[in-house]
């Protein structure tokens, strides 16, 4: 999930109940729930690439769930000493500190394994990939309910209002409740799709949510030479429609030499539904890697590498051909 929706979680956790535990337990709790993105530091050392292939691994995985609340608990129990706390701060707790590190970091995974993008939950003993389909990676009504939570109670709580988390006790459950209704229904359109659609069963099949609309999906279908493109309509009579059918081109040479090279593997170390294509200029013979989860077709989409192969591998005439004004880089990530 992004960023603000981590942030909203930790926050909402701490206006249910646990923000007075301990000094700073609104602020270890907004961290926490933030800091397994610290990978996110490699766009400062690499490029797209580099970024989906170690992204959502090691600090997302089992190791870190237990490594860094240790640290982020010693780190805030440092700030407590050096600060002056105000009159009616709570005094600082190790205990409720390590808690609470606990509590926030390990909700930051089971977000984002709700999506399509996926999650390395095993790093690093196991670099298998985990994927809920259940939430857009942008969910403006999670937001939403946590935000008024949130708010809600933060109000009562300088009101001095009885029970001052109740609403944000209530946004989590209300949240809870949409997931788990999302995570259902996404289940139940995979079968859904296979009995509508008809015809040759599908090896895989991925149902996605869209933005905004609970009762829509995006539908991958994987034929194993073919992958097919659609769109579920939900309700008391489902309805799925094909936008489109492209080749896989996986199983080609010119797939696998692409593949053996440094930018192709680690491309497809997060590929869940790879797609290959020739494109070919004048002058130089490229293959198009492309992920079925954020491309159209034709394989165009935020998410892609373009690799380029040497004169001797041009020699191979495994793709059909697809002229087009193409960059002289030796890969590029769109």
């Amino acid at each position: 999930m992004d960023n603000l929706a981590h942030t909203l979680a930790g926050l909402a956790i701490a206006e249910a109940g646990l923000r007075r535990t301990t000094a700073l337990g609104a602020t270890t709790l907004a961290i926490a729930a933030n800091l397994p993105d610290i990978d996110a530091f490699i766009y400062l050392v690499g490029d797209g690439i580099d970024a989906l292939a170690f992204r959502r691994g090691w600090t997302h995985g089992i190791l870190a769930m237990l490594v860094l609340p240790v640290l982020l608990a010693a780190l805030m129990r440092g700030v407590t000493r050096l600060r002056r706390p105000r009159a009616d701060a709570p005094p600082s707790s190790w205990r409720w500190l390590i808690a609470l590190s606990a509590i926030g970091v390990w909700s930051h995974p089971l977000l984002d394994v709700l999506n399509t993008y996926g999650v390395r939950l095993l790093m690093p003993f196991s670099s298998r990939w985990f994927y809920g389909d259940a939430l857009f990676i942008i969910d403006v009504w999670l937001w939403l309910a946590l935000l008024v939570g949130i708010v809600l109670s933060r109000r009562r709580t300088l009101r001095d209002v009885r029970l001052p988390q109740r609403p944000a006790q209530a946004a989590i459950a209300l949240v809870a409740v949409y997931i788990a209704g999302m995570a259902v229904s996404s289940r139940v359109g995979r079968s859904m799709v296979e009995h509508v659609a008809g015809g040759d069963r599908a090896e895989r099949v991925m149902v996605s949510p869209v933005p905004l609309t609970p009762f829509r999906r995006m539908v991958v279908r994987d034929f194993g030479d073919r992958y097919q493109a659609g769109e579920l309509t939900l309700g008391a009579a489902a309805r799925y429609q094909t936008i489109g059918e492209t080749p896989t081109g996986r199983d080609t040479e010119l797939a696998a030499i692409a593949a053996r090279t440094p930018d192709g593997a680690a491309f497809l170390s997060w590929s869940r539904f790879p797609r290959f294509a020739r494109e070919e200029t004048d002058d130089a013979l490229y293959v198009r890697i492309s992920d079925m989860r954020y491309a159209d077709v034709r394989g165009r989409g935020w998410a892609s590498v373009l690799i380029r192969l040497s004169s001797r591998d041009a020699d191979h005439r495994a793709f059909g051909t697809t002229r087009s004004s193409l960059p002289s880089s030796s890969s590029v990530t769109r």
